[in-house]
């Protein structure tokens, strides 16, 4: 019986959000579980700057690998871009020889450039099939208050909130905010992920700068309504017929799970997996999380 040949998997990591270490650790994990027998694993590392590099799996392609607060991406990588057409194949730019050819590619980007749809689009472009959602499901996705409105419209409760742009920074008033949503509540960029820029507002002391902090990493600004109760997580898989995990419980050991607790403190939170809920519970939590799925085309 013919041995069957390994599916050529790219595993895309880095990028230039601002979640660019958080991408490393991940695709660390993800190509030590990946299984060596049915895949031939193809490491892609985008630096800071934008630029693909292609590294050979048995090298370190990361450094200090195992230190959320100083792991980086090695410097042994050769540049590479990528074949557009039909080939599927990777260019190393220093010879121009199309050498590496592509079966599938699984993006591990976290944030800006990575999960709101531009690598999608590119790979796309490329004739590439990808790991996750389509390209518009990842725009809709990552960006919060367009996410929110089609939730909403299809009747899915959510927290209320507020959300202002750039131009709009002159009407941004603390006690017309509160008078809305109530206290507290909280700021984050309308367009960045895991937690990154996001403050809980309890009164008007440093209100203005943790405004001007969520304008860092976006032009748009959502104010959210802070909602008392359990943080419950639950992940949806498959396209014409998603499927629900058993729901998981995160339960921080300070004020919210922030981006500390969730990627550099090993002490940040706890969890309960499954969370322990009733059954007609658990039942509820993957039907909506279902829902969204499809209503955010996932």
């Amino acid at each position: 019986m013919a041995k069957a040949k390994k599916i050529n998997i790219a595993v895309i990591f880095g990028g230039q959000s601002a979640e660019h270490e958080i991408s490393l650790l991940s695709a660390r994990n993800i190509i030590a579980a990946l299984n060596r027998k049915k895949y031939a694993i193809i490491p892609v590392g985008i630096d800071s700057k934008g630029n693909f590099f292609v590294f050979n799996l048995g090298e370190d392609f990361l450094l200090h690998a195992d230190n959320p607060k100083s792991i980086s991406l090695s410097k042994k990588g050769e540049r590479v871009t990528f074949a557009f057409g039909q080939t599927r194949e990777l260019v190393r730019l220093t010879n121009k020889k199309i050498e590496i050819k592509i079966d599938v590619a699984f993006p591990v980007l976290h944030g800006t450039f990575g999960e709101d749809g531009a690598i999608q689009g590119l790979l796309k472009i490329a004739n590439i099939p990808f790991v996750g959602a389509s390209v518009l499901g990842s725009a809709v996705g990552f960006d919060k208050e367009v996410a929110k409105r089609l939730c909403r419209d299809a009747g899915i409760q959510i927290a209320d909130f507020l959300t202002f742009n750039l131009s709009e920074r002159s009407k941004i008033v603390f006690s017309k905010i509160k008078a809305k949503l109530g206290l507290p509540f909280f700021i984050k960029p309308s367009n960045a992920g895991s937690s990154i820029g996001v403050s809980k507002i309890k009164s008007k002391a440093d209100f203005s700068k943790k405004v001007k902090e969520s304008f860092r990493y976006g032009n748009k600004v959502i104010f959210e309504k802070a909602i008392q109760g359990k943080e419950i997580e639950c992940s949806v898989l498959g396209n014409e017929n998603p499927i629900a995990s058993l729901p998981g419980r995160v339960i921080p050991k300070k004020e919210f799970y922030s981006y500390s607790a969730k990627y550099l403190d090993e002490n940040g939170a706890n969890f309960d997996i499954p969370a322990k809920l009733p059954k007609q519970i658990v039942k509820k939590i993957q039907e909506i999380a279902v829902r969204v799925y499809k209503i955010l085309n996932c």
